[in-house]
């Protein structure tokens, strides 16, 4: 039992899921703390973030601050292009694709090099950002929403990072099946 409580609030929080509420019409007010409750708040985005973390973690090696850092980098090109009504085809969609994608190389704990790793993250990291940014309330700061939103984003990551490094000996098959249920998580979102 000790071994599954790092990663309990990942199961529950996919037991839980419903549609992914994080998007469109949130009615918040666009201040800091709105921009770092958005990420806690979807959990497609929850589970993504905090996948990239234990994907990071797996990889290991230079991954652990890469993975994270091109996450956020490209989570804020992303979101800028959003701010800016710059459309992005079928966002959701590509949203739910990578909690699968992510879901399915944590359980298969694939440790590509670290270049690619980047890549793919990046680009889904792109469509994660672009709905932070397209849904920017009209009475926002920007500048303080993003703030908020990419220091919840960097903590997501953390948390997965974490549990990773935790549990990466005796826990991996947690990690492995956490992984799985992300990947569920992903085609409940294409089906939904």
């Amino acid at each position: 039992m000790k071994l599954l409580r790092p990663i309990l609030p990942a199961i529950v929080s996919v037991l839980l899921a419903g549609p992914a509420f994080a998007h469109t019409g949130t009615g918040m007010l666009g201040h800091a703390h709105d921009g770092f409750l958005h990420p806690l708040l979807g959990p497609d985005h929850l589970l993504a973030m905090i996948g990239v973390g234990l994907w990071a973690a797996q990889i290991g090696g230079r991954a652990l601050w890469a993975l994270p850092l091109s996450f956020v980098g490209f989570m804020v090109a992303g979101a800028a292009m959003g701010m800016a009504g710059i459309a992005m085809p079928e966002v959701e969609t590509l949203i739910a694709v990578s909690l699968l994608l992510f879901g399915i190389v944590i359980a298969l704990a694939w440790k590509p090099a670290t270049p690619l790793a980047m890549a793919i993250t990046a680009f889904f990291a792109l469509a994660h950002g672009h709905a932070h940014g397209a849904e920017l309330p009209e009475a926002a700061t920007p500048l303080a929403y993003a703030i908020g939103f990419v220091v919840a984003t960097a903590l997501l990551h953390g948390v997965g990072i974490g549990a990773g490094l935790l549990l990466r000996d005796r826990g991996a098959l947690l990690v492995r099946g956490a992984g799985g249920l992300v990947a569920l998580a992903g085609v409940y979102f294409l089906v939904a």
